[in-house]
């Protein structure tokens, strides 16, 4: 591609993922929406994922819980009951049926959670027992003996997630969750072989992929990161060296992709100038490349013309312009998006209401 080449839009062009052909690299972050009653998808999600679809488009779904434990939110999905499984099929079939390429992002929410949203009201776990925030009850520190357990509820979501139809999974080790509460050494205060070094932190996580790797395929499997901000409280004096090691290490299983917050994004919903960059970890990992983190056409576009990252993922910009590509290609004006329904449960209002270009032009 010449750089002087001033019709080629770089997030426009082109990309090879594994075995997936993707037509541009405009990828759907995945965005809680809370509008899964009783952790069940429900057939209002058809038109929101389709909607967002294009041929060769790469779409993450919404943070999906792995178990009963993992939940810390309202109405967020599941996918660990043969009725979610079920639940889920014909959302994914939409999305195939446009020519997307669908994964599901795995989580357990961790610490981040409380009495209500866990079974028999019991204590949400963690890595610790400390608690964090007012809206979070004080969490219940896991017992090295039950981690094996967790790490078997990402590997049977993974198998079910294949089961409903994706084409594969990203487990969730960022922003604060329970991976990432492991991982960092603020809230990591265990003296087992899951605390202390970098080495024994990162190594839940590290079970984590090894399992779902061993279940469903490297070549199926992606991992989101935020090594660098500090979501609920989830800090680290050494930055650099935990996102790299995490790249470095998750080599060892060829996993598909590699999904990084930038850096900028210290807390939720403010960036910051910061001199520190993923470009470290862009060269360390030898599969694909995504980054995170409040990009706009200019910039994703930036990042993809200096090999910064292969694919650029979007968050709000894309749930209020459901043909984000689209409006990219022909730098088009975008809806703004409107906050106060990210998380209401209404199965229209802030969801699949956002107008497409062809009707927005015409108000």
């Amino acid at each position: 591609m010449s750089s002087t080449d001033e019709k080629t839009i770089p997030l426009l062009t082109p990309y090879t993922m594994g075995k997936f052909y993707l037509s541009h690299r405009v990828v759907l972050a995945p965005l809680t929406r809370q509008r899964s009653f009783d952790n069940v998808p429900q057939p209002h999600a058809i038109l929101y994922y389709s909607q967002r679809t294009t041929k060769g488009g790469l779409l993450i779904a919404e943070a999906t819980g792995v178990s009963d434990t993992a939940q810390g939110y309202p109405h967020t999905p599941g996918i660990w009951t043969k009725e979610q499984v079920e639940a889920w099929k014909p959302i994914v079939d939409a999305v195939h049926a446009k020519g997307g390429v669908f994964f599901c992002q795995i989580w357990h929410v961790g610490r981040a959670s409380n009495y209500d949203f866990q079974p028999n009201g019991q204590a949400p776990v963690s890595c610790t027992d400390k608690s964090h925030g007012a809206k979070y009850s004080p969490p219940r520190r896991l017992k090295t003996e039950e981690i094996p357990d967790i790490v078997n509820d990402f590997r049977i979501a993974s198998r079910n997630a294949i089961e409903a139809g994706f084409d594969g999974v990203e487990i969730h080790g960022a922003n604060g969750y329970l991976l990432d509460q492991f991982m960092k050494e603020h809230v990591n205060d265990r003296t087992d072989k899951y605390g202390g070094t970098l080495e024994n932190r990162c190594r839940f996580p590290l079970e984590v992929v090894e399992a779902v790797v061993n279940e469903i395929g490297a070549d199926r499997v992606g991992i989101r990161l935020s090594p660098f901000p500090s979501y609920m409280e989830s800090a680290d004096l050494k930055l650099e060296a935990l996102g790299l090691y995490m790249a470095e290490s998750i080599n060892k299983y060829g996993i598909l992709y590699c999904h990084v917050v930038q850096p900028r994004m210290k807390l939720v919903g403010k960036k910051v100038e910061t001199p520190q960059s993923l470009l470290p970890m862009r060269k360390a990992f030898n599969g694909t490349f995504m980054v995170a983190g409040d990009y706009d056409r200019v910039d994703g576009n930036k990042s993809i013309a200096e090999n910064y990252a292969d694919l650029v993922a979007y968050g709000r910009w894309f749930l209020a312009n459901p043909d984000l590509p689209r409006r990219f290609e022909l730098d088009a004006p975008l809806n703004n998006y409107v906050r106060e329904t990210f998380y209401v449960p209404d199965p229209v209002r802030g969801y699949v209401d956002y107008p497409f270009l062809e009707s927005a032009f015409e108000l």
